[in-house]
């Protein structure tokens, strides 16, 4: 696991901690090909310096946030983005982690994808991968 991802979980709550350990290790067990680091001061994980998949610390709990999750067609992922494609699931117990669940969206989200690495070139324009 990135340092600098184990130090971010190290300074969350012992519970919220739990939880982002098991998201972090999921996600790099998943996406092996992914660069993962602290963004924004959130972890991250990135194919091709496009952001796929992140988490963090909210008022509501450990928000696990997809970049181009609102097209991969699951319920669960129902904290939709307002502006751009992304959805998002909080969680507050270890135990609400579905690894399956979890897998699915990690594969989802390698062949789901907007291209925000060039949104700032497009002037807020998302094109699909």
């Amino acid at each position: 696991m990135n340092a600098e991802i184990v130090t971010y979980n190290a300074q969350q709550t012992a519970s919220d901690e739990a939880i982002a350990n098991t998201l972090a290790q999921l996600i790099d067990q998943e996406l092996t090909e992914a660069e993962s680091k602290i963004w924004h001061g959130h972890p991250v994980w990135f194919l091709n310096d496009n952001p796929i998949v992140g988490y963090s610390k909210q008022k509501q709990g450990v928000r696990l946030m997809f970049w181009s999750g609102a097209d991969f067609e699951e319920d669960d992922l129902n904290v939709r983005g307002k502006k751009f494609k992304d959805a998002s699931i909080f969680f507050n117990e270890v135990a609400e982690i579905e690894e399956g669940k979890l897998q699915r969206w990690l594969k989802k989200s390698r062949e789901i994808q907007w291209d925000y690495k060039n949104i700032v070139k497009r002037k807020g324009r998302l094109e699909r991968l």
